[in-house]
């Protein structure tokens, strides 16, 4: 299951993700890329311009984690992980896609760590990083 079209299987049958439309772009060993596409669904009801909602971000960063640690086991399908830590930090507004680059800090027998930048497309249209985050994941192989 390292095959971006094998995680974005896993996706489209999950009730949660599949509304966000998650999408994956890249797959490789210890790095993968994400994206939820901009939708009015996502966003603050107050505001102008109106910008996605934080915790859509903080989904995007736990996702992209697990996903990207998977790729660090034998049997990416059958891994089996639980977050134990989540930080994100929100660098600016975002109001366009988020695009999560997430790679692996560390993957050992029983704790990994990633690091995950999330960019979007600022007013001037050039892409810049709105959020990064860092997880551990406690690792059952």
């Amino acid at each position: 299951m390292t095959e971006p079209e094998s995680f974005q299987s896993f996706i489209d049958a999950h009730g949660y993700l599949s509304w966000l439309d998650l999408r994956v772009e890249t797959v490789e060993e210890g790095y993968l890329e994400m994206r939820i596409p901009y939708d009015e669904k996502l966003l603050n009801p107050i505001g102008s311009p109106k910008t996605i909602h934080g915790g859509i971000a903080a989904t995007l960063v736990d996702t992209a984690s697990g996903f990207v640690l998977r790729t660090t086991f034998d049997d990416p399908a059958n891994a089996r992980l639980a977050t134990t830590d989540l930080n994100v930090s929100y660098l600016r507004p975002a109001n366009d896609d988020l695009l999560a680059e997430a790679t692996v800090v560390r993957a050992g027998n029983s704790m990994g760590v990633v690091e995950v930048i999330v960019r979007t497309t600022d007013a001037d249209g050039e892409r810049t990083e709105a959020v990064v985050g860092r997880s551990s994941y406690r690792l059952f192989h």
